[in-house]
């Protein structure tokens, strides 16, 4: 709950209206299709809609109050709730979050990297929340507006925040959401291909990484992946205390012996202040090693016992990225549609690979943003996929080169379906899964894979619609 007077307050807003300050508003939403009774809607003008447009619909589900902006406030002024008027209403709601955040004593953790950002925010806040009250950002809202929103979910019961740092549009952003969340604790992934064709060159994006174990206070912990030596490098940028994660012999969290047991998880050697413990732990793919051990190093700067952080994993929202989804004709789908890039690809594959099927199937869309690297990187994944498939099946003109790729690494012809047309793929799976087959699908978030997936599942599994 937060009242009209700090809102007010914090947003630096008008009050347009009649009601008392003490009033209390439950949630802070941006979409209204979230809105529920009690809560204050936030009409953002963005990249494709404008909220302003939407503020009737937020009304008629429950919303108490509005934040509008001041060239829309006139054409509002008759509503029947308090309107807070601002100048601009992201700047609005970003006053809005460091004003809250700045009444608690809370521990923030900020993560960023190219990828793994969200897998390992939900690995880090599943751990903390064994110990402590924790709130996250949700699902992968790593924007200012999603780092804002998930600041004003504190309550004085909070102990712990983890936050999900974007990296992909422009230096400095990562910088103003720490000056925005202030964390005491950082955590890096890695740098990769990801956004490479926003931010030009892989320097670009270690730079804009950089900013986050360069925002971290004296008294902080930068959390660093020690087996990439961009990351690595960003040591020397920390004016804190620096924890090296990963398979290198220097890490302070280190893993050995690393067992994939395909669809029942990994185990491996731990190697944490000097003791070393095996470690069995419901993650999928040998490439989730370093998402648990990013996450055990942070309960360690948390102040946590490994006994406390190991049942941190076995909440079922850690494993946000690849799920496994009962398929039409028994066959079994590894759902990793959320986004796709080379190296994401690789570790989905190595996967696949290791999982007893009959046959192992992928299908793979266009992956976007990859700039120069656009070329090699698709053909990275369809040398890959040669090595591992029984069949590929790829949807996009980028995508096209996957399939000649694997052609290439002696996958044969005539089990390589290349096409652009969504329904004939769905067409062509639907004819080929049999029992016991195991189908991959990923792509760009814009490829919109997870249709392919809907249209796939098995009859009971399928949401309403799905035909």
């Amino acid at each position: 709950m937060i009242s009209l007077r700090d809102i007010l307050e914090g947003s630096g807003g008008v009050l347009h209206g009649n009601a008392h300050p003490d009033l209390l508003l439950r949630h802070i939403r941006h979409d209204s299709r979230e809105v529920e009774p009690g809560d204050l809607f936030v009409a953002i003008v963005g990249e494709r809609h404008d909220g302003h447009d939407f503020v009737s619909d937020a009304l008629a589900r429950g919303a108490r109050a509005v934040m509008v902006d001041r060239q829309h406030a006139p054409s509002l002024e008759e509503l029947s709730v308090p309107v807070i008027v601002v100048d601009d209403t992201t700047a609005g709601l970003q006053r809005l979050a460091s004003y809250w955040r700045s009444l608690f004593d809370v521990r923030v953790v900020g993560i960023t990297g190219s990828i793994g950002k969200t897998s390992t925010k939900e690995a880090v806040a599943s751990v903390a929340s064994q110990r402590y009250q924790v709130v996250r950002t949700r699902l992968s809202y790593n924007t200012d507006i999603g780092v804002s929103l998930a600041l004003l979910e504190i309550t004085p019961d909070t102990e712990v925040v983890v936050l999900e740092l974007g990296e992909a549009y422009r230096l400095n952003e990562v910088r103003e959401l720490c000056q925005l969340g202030r964390p005491s604790i950082g955590v890096v992934t890695n740098v990769s291909y990801s956004h490479l064709g926003r931010m030009g060159t892989l320097e670009a994006i270690a730079e804009s990484i950089a900013e986050l174990p360069e925002s971290l206070p004296d008294d902080g912990v930068a959390v660093l992946n020690g087996d990439d030596f961009r990351v690595r490098a960003m040591a020397e940028r920390c004016r804190c205390p620096v924890v090296l994660y990963g398979l290198a012999p220097d890490c302070d969290a280190r893993a050995e012996a690393i067992e994939s047991h395909g669809l029942a998880g990994i185990s491996f050697d731990l190697i944490l202040d000097g003791q070393r413990s095996r470690v069995r732990l419901p993650l999928l793919g040998r490439h989730s090693v370093h998402t648990a051990l990013a996450a055990i190093a942070t309960g360690r700067a948390l102040d946590m016992t490994l006994d406390e952080i190991l049942p941190g994993f076995s909440d079922p929202t850690v494993q946000v990225r690849l799920l496994t989804v009962p398929g039409i004709n028994g066959s079994t789908i590894l759902d990793d549609t959320y986004n796709a890039n080379p190296t994401s690809c690789l570790a989905a594959l190595s996967l696949l690979g290791e999982i007893p099927a009959r046959r192992r199937i992928a299908v793979f869309g266009d992956m976007y943003e990859l700039g120069w690297y656009e070329e090699e990187g698709h053909r990275l994944v369809g040398r890959r996929a040669a090595t591992i498939v029984d069949r590929l099946f790829t949807l996009g003109p980028r995508a096209r080169l996957i399939a000649a790729e694997a052609v290439n690494g002696g996958l044969p012809a005539v089990s390589v379906i290349a096409t652009e047309d969504r329904r004939e793929l769905i067409d062509l799976l639907r004819d080929t899964l049999e029992p016991g087959d195991f189908v991959l699908i990923k792509g760009a978030r814009g490829m919109r894979m997870e249709e392919i997936v809907e249209a796939l599942r098995a009859p009971d599994q399928q949401a309403e619609g799905v035909k």
